[in-house]
């Protein structure tokens, strides 16, 4: 005992901050993140003799880790949090491990386990805007995900689920004693939230966030688990590998003495334990009788089908946005304007024309406007006021096959004759998002189907064979393509599929 230090003397002596600065490097190595000081404590050096006093390391065991595929910044104070950076839109692995001691958590021994993972804002004054931020990106990024998941490059996630309503998130099942692997992709950038002044404006951090869950008893996926994040950043594709080399590159400069000051850059990030994100189990099941958002998988669908009762905006029926090709009258009254004004995404300037009935405001011109509310604004609002119309980025014609044609072309078919009596009358349907959400829109839509009985959408291959349509499905299909389309009854008799030919 004579070579224990009194804890008042390693403080005053700075051993604790020399010990803590060399003992950092192991605790990355060992996977489990730089140490405190309470950690550095309770490290074996500093124990008394007497082990029959219980650890506080002991009794605080996190059952899951998760270690995303990315190098941490080499410029990072040795005390702050590491730093990832990642290229937009490019997959990095997430490795879910089981950290369980024997004997831990036996209730999901043999039983599959739910993560949500998420993008999120590492600023607080951010996360107190986030739903205002990300309608933002919304709008300026139409169709697009922050977060999605690389489900061909992924290993052992189940049931992969996304939500429209919930660009930032995407959630799976899993069984904690196989290897599981998720990837994802990020593909909002750290400028995007960032106000435009001068040019090169610094990015705001962000952070992947992982909950996990069991099951309850009712089989709902809502007992908290385990929580973990990091601190990233987010660059356009190979802006993370230019400034990884940059903080290498300055760090190299530095005197040895400095360089003791910072952590080292290592190969993998150690997602650190957090506490769970606000409201998660809600934010992701439906426990009421209400309609609300729901998730659909990715492994069967692409597309989500909400339901038809749905109060929320994200889901009218009627596949048209709230306000979306609605003029402005003359004879609108300020309330009319104002509401005008809200449905059509110019919110920033109701209180500017909090007096301007419809008249008052088409009488500006397009230099009044702009103007007024800068060039962006000012000409989008010209454009709404006069209802421009934006070419589409896609259309297509679409024909719903009369019932009794298919056994008649197959009677035709070897006789080349196509008189069958069958009229096809085709609908254009004009795609601005390019999705395959948006093509069960608009068709349920077009022709009068009940949107929430539409399970899948395939578009019929070589030899017949039936292809699920996906975005990148959609993106590809040639400007006035022409498609026939049939119904067949889902093999569970709720909905039906829709077969593009």
């Amino acid at each position: 005992m004579a070579w224990v230090l009194k804890m008042d003397e390693v403080i005053e002596s700075g051993l604790v901050h020399d010990f803590d600065a060399s003992l950092s490097g192991i605790g990355q190595e060992l996977g489990a993140g730089a140490y405190s000081m309470s950690d550095v404590l309770a490290l074996p050096i500093f124990k008394q003799e007497d082990s029959s006093l219980p650890q506080e390391n002991e009794t605080k065991h996190p059952p899951f880790q998760y270690v995303m595929c990315a190098a941490t910044s080499p410029a990072v104070k040795l005390y702050d949090e590491t730093l990832t950076y990642l290229n937009q839109g490019q997959s990095y692995e997430i490795r879910m491990l089981d950290n369980r001691k024997a004997g831990d958590i036996p209730e999901i021994n043999g039983k599959l386990v739910k993560s949500i993972i998420r993008v999120v804002f590492h600023d607080r004054r951010l996360q107190y805007t986030e739903h205002q931020q990300l309608e933002g990106w919304k709008w300026n990024r139409p169709g697009d995900r922050l977060l999605d998941l690389d489900i061909p490059m992924s290993v052992g996630v189940i049931d992969i689920k996304t939500n429209p309503s919930q660009l930032n998130a995407v959630e799976f099942l899993w069984d904690p004693t196989k290897c599981t692997s998720a990837f994802i992709q990020v593909h909002c950038i750290s400028t995007e939230f960032t106000p435009r002044k001068h040019g090169g404006e610094k990015g705001v951090p962000f952070r992947i966030q992982v909950d996990t869950f069991k099951q309850t008893e009712n089989g709902e996926y809502t007992d908290h688990l385990h929580s973990a994040s990091c601190q990233i950043k987010v660059f356009k594709p190979k802006g993370a590998d230019r400034k990884q080399k940059t903080d290498r590159e300055k760090m190299e400069k530095r005197t040895a003495h400095e360089k003791e000051k910072y952590q080292p850059s290592y190969d993998t990030t150690v997602l650190t334990e957090c506490s769970p994100w606000p409201d998660t189990p809600t934010t992701f099941v439906n426990n009421s009788p209400t309609p609300a958002p729901t998730f659909t998988s990715a492994q069967h669908n692409t597309y989500s089908v909400p339901d038809s009762n749905s109060s929320s905006p994200n889901h009218q029926g009627d596949g048209t946005s709230q306000g979306s090709g609605e003029q402005l009258h003359p004879s609108a009254t300020i309330q009319e304007t104002q509401q005008w004004l809200l449905k059509n995404r110019f919110s920033t300037y109701t209180r500017l024309f909090s007096n301007f009935s419809g008249a008052d405001l088409l009488k500006l011109t397009r230099e009044d406007l702009v103007q007024i509310c800068g060039p962006a604004d000012g000409i989008r609002l010209y454009n709404a006021l006069k209802s421009r119309s934006v070419r589409p980025r896609l259309t297509i014609y679409v024909c719903q096959e009369p019932l009794r044609s298919i056994e008649l072309e197959r009677q035709d078919a070897g006789n080349g004759d196509s008189s069958n009596g069958a009229i096809y009358v085709y609908h254009a349907i004009y795609l601005e998002e390019m999705t395959a959400s948006e093509v069960t829109r608009k068709l349920a839509l077009a022709f009068n189907i009940p949107l929430h009985q539409i399970n899948q959408v395939y578009r019929q291959g070589p030899t017949g064979i039936h292809i699920l349509v996906s975005d990148q499905m959609v993106q590809n299909f040639q400007d006035e393509s022409c498609f026939l389309f049939t119904t067949i009854k889902a093999e569970n008799g709720e909905g039906f599929h829709i077969i593009l030919k």
